[in-house]
């Protein structure tokens, strides 16, 4: 009697879709938070996860979209700054 599914290798059929989905989220509110704090770290992140997300094929890309512009938005907003201060980081 198996008590465990035989082994195939490979995850669940929904486990993939719902790992892309989170990443898709997770870009988006990454990117958002980016605009505020830490661009410099939360912008490329955001701009990561929101590429494997479409890649991988998730089922919410308007999000992963959301969160890939926000990700580089995140950087332009940073670049801004920089130039107006004259420093790696900025402030009020």
């Amino acid at each position: 009697m198996n008590l465990t599914a035989p082994a195939t290798g490979r995850a669940p059929r929904g486990a993939g879709v719902r790992d892309t989905d989170g990443m898709a989220v997770a870009s988006f509110v990454l990117g958002l938070l980016g605009l505020l704090v830490l661009n410099l770290f939360l912008g490329p992140l955001a701009i990561v996860l929101a590429s494997v997300a479409l890649i991988r094929g998730t089922a919410r890309p308007g999000r992963a979209w959301l969160g890939l512009a926000l990700g580089v938005a995140d950087l332009l907003v940073l670049l801004a700054f920089m130039q107006a201060d004259a420093s790696v980081s900025w402030g009020f």
